[in-house]
């Protein structure tokens, strides 16, 4: 009984972490050995979905191409967080490619997205990346002389490291807005660099496709940003000083 809950658990925890990782562990379990088919059964899987999830609406960011769109780490794609309808991939490539003409070598690199199939299937711990339209970028980032850093970013994966700045937020427990202050002294010290966010942040505005997209105000503020389609995630959502939340 206990070495069922330990499966059960283990499926559990793969199924929101990767969605297909789940399905793979339980058909291994039928094996002689489960690890070595774990693993040929979850790789076939994530490439397949590659192939089927656009007959269900979604497609995914190219984790092997080298332009002005980049995923940012290889755990997004190992992770199959990278699909995003049609419609948002092109606004992510337009956009990237507007701010790579104006500074030409500007990487934008993208964060969690979706994952490949089932509307409502949230993409945790994002309560919100469950319909294929929305995605979440990195922030562009330079030197204390002002120089980008292409393609770079403060922490591992883009988040978690966060530009601080007035807030009128309360501490409280019952809230996803983790400050993880023990983790700040750990990442890089870089700057954000400003012209290129502005850029980016006032493209995405611009386009009709968009609807919303998040940032903490004081930033939005130290920025310069007007468009009423920047907006305030709220106290009980996690931060937006660590990247920038966009969705159709």
């Amino acid at each position: 009984m206990l070495r069922l809950a330990l499966h059960a658990c283990i499926i559990a925890a793969l199924t929101a972490l990767t969605q297909l990782g789940g399905i793979a562990w339980a058909l291994s379990r039928l094996s002689r050995h489960p690890f070595a088919v774990f693993a040929a059964l979850y790789v076939g899987l994530a490439l397949l979905a590659v192939w089927v999830a656009p007959l269900t609406g979604r497609t995914a960011l190219s984790c092997f191409e080298r332009g002005p769109l980049q995923v940012q780490s290889w755990f997004y794609c190992a992770t199959n967080r990278t699909y995003v309808t049609p419609e948002l991939k092109a606004v992510l490539e337009e956009a990237s490619s507007q701010v790579e003409e104006s500074y030409p070598g500007t990487q934008t690199l993208v964060l969690d997205a979706n994952f490949p199939f089932l509307t409502g299937f949230p993409l945790l711990p994002h309560l919100s990346h469950d319909d294929g339209e929305k995605v979440d970028l990195a922030f562009y980032y330079a030197d204390a002389a002002g120089d980008h850093y292409s393609g770079q970013v403060r922490s591992p994966i883009g988040y978690f490291a966060f530009e601080q700045g007035p807030t009128n937020c309360p501490d409280t427990l019952l809230s996803l807005r983790w400050d993880l202050d023990w983790l700040q002294p750990l990442w890089k010290t870089f700057e954000l660099e400003p012209q290129r966010n502005r850029l980016l942040v006032e493209t995405l505005a611009r386009d009709q496709r968009v609807a919303k997209i998040f940032i903490e105000p004081h930033l939005k503020q130290s920025l310069g940003l007007t468009s009423d389609k920047i907006r305030f995630q709220g106290c009980r959502a996690a931060r937006h000083d660590d990247h920038i939340h966009l969705q159709l």
